[in-house]
């Protein structure tokens, strides 16, 4: 203190020299001194929960993670299906990684934040930085604030970012560390693919495969508990699941708190559809329901209500056509909706590119239909999409076909529009009912329940286009059962009797040859109720087809008597087509030379009409005639030149006794590679079709490698069960 020159004291506040610890420049000080002790470093931020002790086939995951991790850092998206196990994934891979990351490792719960009042993005980041010791009363009050705060506190150490159950790429680039070779990885049930700009890696999470399913299963029930059940039940529990690490948990769940449920109970309680969703219980709560609830409830209205129609779809799969006939909207208001789904992992693209839903998604979206649209909109869905599949299957059917008669009207209808979005060619249409089968089939079954009778019969009649070229015997049993009884409930004889004779073709592939003579029998008295001539003909047709196999005389008869009707309906196709069964008849009871000039008449006919299926099938049946008489070169290359015919068209099926009997020509001139190179050929060929020839087939082929003699292959009946005469199922005006 010292004096100014005006009688006062001046104050000086001077300090020179190095403090150590805190300094204090004061006047007068009344009451003493108090220091408070230097604020603690915050600790280092270690929040990402633990990972669960069960978890498995997720190490190619943890270990592509790794490896960008090594190439210095960056940010990742886990994207699936709600339940799937992506927060299980990045826990386990930070609990591994724990150390890795001297700055901190950070957490945070978008799913929380969404829950509470004003949580935000900007939220998310203020936790973070209250985690690295930021009072609340210097957070800055902006996000571009936060965002750059953040930055700047972790500029200098590696950080860990796991942020779960993110909605929007904002959330994610908020949250991006200063330090180079920090990590950010996101949980999403969307890819969140505008991140791939920011250097992101998109790594969509798949179900669990049905072993590592069944291994999560033993791991939380415990070993003891799935040996002593039945461990094929066990896996039924994993197929119902669908892989999804959810479910499992409360399957497994439900057996550990039950003893005395089963694991066959509880498997069969899981197999109905109706019940799944219910039996996925934990106490009174549902958890896969809620998960899939909570990512359903943050759909737009249009795209949740597609949602809902499609677990009403019949089939598993669909594409936006039949997506847009489920909501009654345009393919394009489909397609964007489809969009929206897709990106909330709720629907996935199938390998054939159709649309999907995981198994229990499907039925938490039928779920969803049953709580919010009524009776009567339900209905209208299904029926609108069984009407779209029946119009797709009339083009089909009249590409595959053409001009064959048809007792339904549903080519009849079809519009100037349906022909304009009509197939390219027949091949194209083919393949299309080959990939759509499983949807038209259940179409099929879905029209049933409704008791929609003329819907049912037409499928089934549209159908025989797939099944006469590509021999699914077994669906095309249902099918044609199916709808020859709608054709019966609907009052329509002429139906029933076309569905009745073309449902004996599969049972007598089958050897089911009683009930097929049962079918044609009944088959016959509707056709002779309708009045309808070349109805009457084509199903005496194909009773002579029965007695092919049975009589082949009685054949012969038949056979006069179809063609009459033919010739007194003047249907040139008929004709052609009564021409070649009866040639294979003659041919079949020795009469080789009528048998050749009628079959020459088949053919002749069959090319003027532009039919080179049935062509090729009389040409192949003259190939048998010309071996009988001896002209083995002349019927190899008939043969060979059927065969080619017949792949061109697509009916593989009808190859298959084409090969055997070129097998046969191959053996008896001694070359052993050509006959197993034809054996094998038909033997792929009747495998596919779920045809009983297999097994004799399989038989000869194993014999032979084994090194059993030729002639005792022959012995034990190296012809197909009904030769090229009988081999391949009438289709009567086909």
């Amino acid at each position: 203190m010292e004096d100014n020159g005006a009688g006062t004291e001046r104050v000086r506040n001077v300090f020179s020299g190095t403090a150590h610890g805190p300094l204090i420049q004061a006047g007068v000080i009344e009451g003493g001194v108090h220091l408070a002790p230097p604020r603690p470093e915050p600790p280092v931020p270690r929040q990402v929960p633990p990972g669960s002790p069960q978890f498995v086939d997720r190490e190619p995951v943890l270990a592509e993670i790794d490896g960008w991790v090594g190439e210095g850092g960056g940010m990742a998206v886990l994207s699936g299906l709600p339940g799937v196990g992506k927060s299980a994934t990045v826990r386990r891979w930070a609990q591994e990684g724990r150390g890795r990351f001297p700055g901190g490792e950070f957490y945070v719960d978008f799913a929380e934040l969404r829950a509470q009042a004003g949580g935000d993005v900007s939220a998310g980041v203020s936790r973070c930085l209250r985690a690295l010791g930021v009072e609340d009363q210097y957070l800055p009050g902006t996000l571009g604030e936060l965002t750059a705060l953040l930055r700047s506190l972790t500029a200098d150490k590696r950080v860990l970012m796991v942020l779960d159950d993110v909605t929007e790429p904002a959330q994610v680039r908020a949250l991006v560390p200063g330090a180079p070779g920090s990590v950010v990885l996101a949980t999403s049930q969307s890819m969140l693919g505008e991140l791939l700009d920011d250097g992101a890696r998109l790594m969509p999470l798949e179900p669990l495969s049905p072993e590592h399913g069944l291994q999560l299963l033993r791991r939380l029930c415990g070993e003891q508990r799935i040996t002593a059940g039945d461990e094929d039940a066990a896996r039924r529990i994993v197929a119902s699941c669908g892989g999804l690490p959810v479910a499992l948990q409360v399957a497994a769940a439900r057996l550990v708190m039950h003893p005395r449920l089963t694991v066959a109970a509880l498997a069969e309680e899981l197999a109905d559809d109706r019940r799944r969703l219910d039996a996925l219980r934990r106490g009174g709560e549902r958890p896969v329901s809620a998960v899939l609830t909570v990512a359903y409830e943050g759909l737009p209205r249009p795209a949740a209500r597609l949602y809902r129609l499609l677990g009403l779809h019949p089939g598993r799969r669909w594409d936006a056509a039949s997506a847009a006939a489920a909501a009654g909207c345009t393919i394009a208001d489909a397609t964007e909706r489809l969009e929206v789904l897709e990106t909330a992992s709720l629907i996935a693209v199938a390998a054939d590119g159709r649309y999907e839903f995981h198994d229990l998604v499907r039925l938490h979206a039928r779920e969803r239909a049953a709580e919010e649209d009524g009776e009567a909109e339900r209905t209208a869905a299904v029926a609108r999409v069984v009407d779209h599949l029946l119009t797709r299957a009339a083009q089909a059917d009249l590409a595959v076909m053409g001009r064959r008669m048809r007792i339904g009207t549903y080519t009849d209808r079809l519009g100037e529009a349906d022909r304009a979005t009509a197939f390219a060619d027949r091949q194209q249409a083919l393949d299309w009912l080959d990939v759509w089968r499983a949807e038209l089939l259940a179409a099929q079954q879905a029209a049933a329940e409704h008791g929609w009778h003329r819907q049912v019969w037409e499928l089934a009649e549209a159908l025989t286009a797939l099944f006469l070229n590509r021999r699914y015997l077994n669906d095309w049993v249902r099918s044609g059962e199916l709808g020859a009884r709608h054709a019966a409930a609907d009052g329509h004889p002429a139906a029933e009797a076309r569905l009745r004779s073309l449902l004996s073709r599969p049972l007598m592939d089958r050897d089911e040859l009683r009930r097929a003579r049962r079918e044609l029998e009944t088959a016959v008295a509707r056709a002779d109720e309708s009045g309808h001539p070349l109805l009457r003909a084509s199903v005496r047709e194909f009773h002579g087809r029965y007695w092919d196999r049975c009589d082949p005389a009685r054949a012969v008869a038949v056979y006069e008597e179809a063609m009459a009707f033919y010739r007194a309906a003047g249907d040139e196709r008929g004709i052609a087509i009564g021409r070649y069964f009866m040639g294979c008849a003659l041919h079949a009871v020795g009469r080789t030379a009528e048998a050749r000039s009628t079959l020459q008449d088949a053919y002749d006919g069959f090319l003027a009409l532009d039919d080179r299926r049935m062509g090729a099938r009389a040409l192949a049946a003259i190939g048998g005639v010309l071996r009988d008489s001896g002209q083995s070169a002349e019927a190899v290359a008939a043969l060979e030149e059927a065969a080619a015919m017949l792949r061109e068209r697509g009916a593989v099926h009808y190859e298959a006794p084409v090969y055997e009997t070129l097998a046969e020509l191959a053996e008896e001139r001694g070359d052993r590679e050509q006959w197993r190179w034809y054996l094998t050929r038909a033997l792929e060929i009747y495998e596919a079709g779920g045809g009983p020839r297999a097994v004799d087939l399989r038989r000869k082929l194993a014999d032979a490698a084994n090194g059993d003699s030729a002639k005792g292959d022959a012995a034990n009946g190296d012809a197909a069960d009904d030769g090229p005469a009988d081999g391949d199922a009438a289709d009567g005006d086909v």
